[in-house]
């Protein structure tokens, strides 16, 4: 193995090894045999350090030699951890009472988790293979073309994936794509599909998608918006009958190309509880608000209304890594960090995680874009909403989607320079770390994208291509290059 990760892997046991002198104080009032929660808590935070140091130990002797060596006992009682972890934890104060359920890796046999770990360092030590955009683009395009999409629509399809991934969203570009296929192929949506306009004002309209592909209803959508914000001020477009249109701020951007705010919305399959729900009865519900600013700048909202959108927890199980708790529930409705379990489970923790941390903010703000899209457009909604999963779905999902554009011009004359003024004053805020800028929203967006542009291409993970690759063989087409 290469020396730098040994370095970095002995520093990393050296820093967490540091603490078991802390807890061991900490632990002296409490009695050895107390099964007390505090106790029970204390106990294990001391194996943890214990297993720390014993790893410091084990990469300084070993990474002499040229290798690495885990501890191999990091859990010495499975069985009492497991009971501990289901009786749960209680506050100091004895009102919250909650229970976690524990990543499967701590709960491991010690070889299993060795083995975790020695594929976690060697995944880091490869390089991923680059793709340039227009590869990545040209093999959408054609599978699309392969499953019963037109030309047209098959661009519309590829633009928008390959954009997501552009600015860093792998969740939602080619990691949805056999998604869609499936779909095409199972004949739960039409590729061929064009959107209709069932009912029209000056200022709105009530769109029928036609089981239509979502970039085409979006754009469709977003251009008639956009097109009554010119002649009026304000268009506001809701559609029924459409399917997953991707990352809602494709849409905004759109409307800001032509001087509008956007905003965009759209229901999804049911993934989402409400706060005190251990079961899912909204979708992730995303939501985008951009506004155009000076010199090509902008603010562009793009985010879901759960902790994260679940295509972030797919990513986790491609990489075999854990989720950050706070991101999903397991069966009886508490948080897990095990990717696999969260996603087997289907239930997404709301923004802002549990009502302790103000969950209930995240759920209201789902409860709001189910308003606007699936109550309005009369399409399905929470529950309705079928299922949806990687074989693609066995009935149309009918999903609910708004879209608005505004034109600034309407109002207050300087807009785009207050956009921009404003963008800077919080750049400009003083930092809590010298190393971290103070960012706004699509910032991230953009330093993906300049991050793309000088490494020459996407990186994507490794399964992702090998899906890609299952997926090009199922449908005759050519395979993706990498970049040289």
């Amino acid at each position: 193995m290469h020396a730098t990760t040994i370095q970095h892997v002995v520093l990393a046991a050296k820093a967490a090894s540091t603490t078991t002198t802390m807890i061991a104080s900490c632990a002296k009032p409490l009695a050895p045999s107390s099964s007390s929660p505090a106790a029970i808590l204390m106990r294990r935070l001391m194996v943890v350090a214990s297993a720390a140091q014993r790893l410091q130990s084990t990469s300084s002797n070993s990474s002499a030699n040229g290798c690495w060596m885990p501890a191999t006992s990091l859990v010495r009682n499975d069985r009492r951890w497991k009971q501990e972890a289901a009786n749960g934890f209680e506050s100091g104060s004895g009102v919250i009472n909650r229970r976690v359920s524990l990543d499967r890796s701590l709960l491991a046999p010690s070889s299993v988790l060795r083995n975790q770990s020695q594929r976690t360092i060697m995944a880091a030590a490869v390089k991923p293979r680059l793709v340039a955009l227009e590869e990545s683009r040209r093999f959408m395009v054609e599978c699309f073309l392969k499953s019963k999409t037109p030309e047209s629509h098959a661009k519309q399809m590829a633009d928008l994936l390959v954009e997501a991934d552009y600015r860093g969203h792998f969740s939602h570009g080619m990691n949805r794509l056999e998604m869609y296929i499936n779909d095409l192929h199972k004949n739960a949506c039409s590729g061929a599909a064009e959107p209709t306009i069932l009912k029209e004002t000056p200022a709105t309209a009530w769109v029928d998608g036609n089981n239509g592909l979502g970039a085409v209803v979006g754009n469709f959508c977003m251009d008639l918006a956009v097109k009554k914000a010119k002649e009026v001020g304000v268009g506001w477009v809701c559609a029924k009958r459409s399917n997953h249109y991707g990352i809602a701020g494709w849409y905004t951007l759109r409307a800001m190309n032509a001087g509008c705010v956007g905003m965009s919305m759209t229901n999804t399959s049911p993934l989402a509880s409400p706060t005190r729900s251990k079961e899912a009865a909204l979708g992730t519900n995303p939501l985008s608000v951009g506004a155009p600013a000076e010199n090509g700048d902008g603010f562009v909202l793009d985010m879901a209304t759960t902790a994260v959108a679940v295509g972030k927890i797919e990513i986790q199980r491609r990489k075999g890594e854990p989720i950050p708790l706070g991101w999903a529930q397991d069966p009886t409705g508490h948080p897990t960090t095990d990717a696999n379990l969260a996603f087997e489970t289907g239930c997404l923790m709301p923004l802002g995680g549990t009502e302790l941390t103000s969950g209930y903010k995240g759920y209201g703000l789902a409860a709001m874009v189910e308003v606007f899209c699936g109550i309005m457009a009369g399409s399905n909604y929470s529950t309705k909403v079928r299922k949806w999963t990687h074989a693609g779905a066995d009935s149309e999902a009918d999903l609910g989607q708004c879209f608005v554009a505004i034109n600034p011009e309407c109002f207050a004359p300087g807009f785009e320079g207050r956009v921009s003024d404003l963008n800077s004053i919080l750049r400009n805020m003083p930092r809590t770390d010298e190393t971290k800028p103070v960012l706004v929203p699509g910032d991230p967006e953009r330093n993906h994208m300049a991050k793309v542009d000088t490494e020459g291409g996407l990186a994507y993970h490794e399964n992702q291509i090998k899906t890609c690759n299952q997926l090009s063989e199922r449908l005759g087409v050519k395979p993706i290059s990498f970049v040289a």
